[in-house]
């Protein structure tokens, strides 16, 4: 990764840099060069923006009252949207 993708970068600050990325390209007041360098710090971005997002989602999880005791389960994004699915058919 270049400078500007340090593996440590907390995210935040990564989706902020992508997003300055993307206003000075919109700007259109780059040398085609300097376009190129931005458009490959931007990809590297995004895909370091992915991997952080999937990290977390794979380590969300829901708690779920049962009775008195909370337990936890891992989040499953498919399932939610399944049930989500189901519950507004339902409503209909």
């Amino acid at each position: 990764m270049k400078s500007g993708t340090e593996k440590n970068m907390p995210f935040e600050k990564a989706l902020e840099r992508l997003e300055n990325i993307v206003e000075e390209m919109e700007a259109g007041n780059m040398s085609l060069e300097k376009m190129m360098k931005h458009f490959e710090e931007g990809m590297e971005l995004v895909a370091y923006c992915s991997k952080k997002l999937n990290e977390v989602e794979k380590k969300i999880e829901v708690l779920l009252k049962k009775g008195e005791e909370i337990v936890t389960e891992p989040f499953d994004a498919e399932k939610n949207i399944e049930t989500e699915k189901e519950e507004t058919s339902e409503q209909k």
